[in-house]
């Protein structure tokens, strides 16, 4: 006997489509309400530290923020409500950005203090990840996620020798110039080497001796390939990952509305959600 659905059961039901959905037209409405909801609060967070306007709009900035962290704190019940394992989105990394998001502005009525936690909204901003979950994004994403993973054992290796340069730059440094130009100690002259090695150069400390500026200069030359060096691993499996992925994938093309898909494991289309055959 076929179990009848309660109205709870209905309401969860249409409440997963929506906030989990993007194929129908109140799924996408409330994906542009969330987004431009985000970049509200994220302009109100920067719009609040800049002294003019907090002195003059400080309760309109209170109340708008306020409206939009009761909506946030909706959607954040909706979504454990309307699933079935509402733990694993609570413990999710965006279900712990979601709680983090909120939590302050009510802390802050029974602490005045933890007011400042509030930038913390700020981290709202990871939250355009999820909603911008179409595929061409999500698969360059992935892309960009396995050349990150690939590159790693390079990298590390690479900062490793650039901590090691850093030491050694810093340590002739504090020979060469000495206490005179500004090098007190060891770890200032590895200070000074890793702002000029990022070519950063704030300034406050320069080498004076002939010896000194040689040296900056090497180091100097130096920074501009260990720029280039991440830069070109990352790119290089990249690259790779594209390749394997255009290599292995095949095209699908919905026959309800005739958008075309590029995942191999997807069974459903991305535009109506009709179920997807290998073409």
């Amino acid at each position: 006997m076929k179990r009848i659905k309660s109205k709870y059961d209905i309401f969860r039901q249409k409440t997963q489509i929506i906030i989990y959905g993007s194929n129908t037209f109140l799924g996408r409405l409330f994906d542009l309400t969330l987004l431009g909801l985000i970049l509200l609060s994220v302009l109100l967070v920067m719009m609040d530290t800049v002294e003019g306007i907090n002195q003059k709009y400080h309760s309109q900035l209170l109340v708008c923020e306020w409206i939009i962290t009761i909506f946030f704190t909706i959607e954040f019940f909706l979504r454990i409500i309307s699933i079935q394992k509402p733990l694993k989105y609570i413990f999710s990394f965006y279900g712990i950005i979601d709680l983090m998001a909120i939590l302050p502005m009510y802390l802050s009525i029974f602490f005045p203090a933890t007011n400042v936690l509030t930038i913390v909204r700020i981290l709202r901003f990871f939250r355009l990840f999820k909603i911008l979950h179409i595929p061409q994004i999500s698969q360059q994403s992935l892309q960009l996620r396995e050349a990150m993973q690939a590159s790693k054992e390079k990298i590390l290796v690479f900062i490793y020798f650039v901590l090691i340069s850093a030491v050694i730059i810093g340590s002739l440094m504090y020979v060469v110039e000495g206490k005179e130009s500004g090098f007190t100690s060891i770890p200032v002259g590895i200070y000074w080497a890793i702002v000029t090695l990022t070519t950063v150069g704030y300034g406050d400390i320069s080498p004076a001796s002939p010896l000194g500026q040689f040296l900056a200069s090497l180091v100097m030359i130096m920074g501009y390939g260990i720029i280039a060096v991440p830069t070109g691993i990352v790119t290089a499996e990249f690259a790779k990952s594209s390749l394997r992925n255009n290599a292995v994938s095949t095209k699908k093309t919905c026959q309800n509305c005739n958008a075309q898909v590029h995942f191999d494991s997807a069974k459903y289309c991305h535009e109506c959600g009709a179920e997807l055959t290998n073409n």
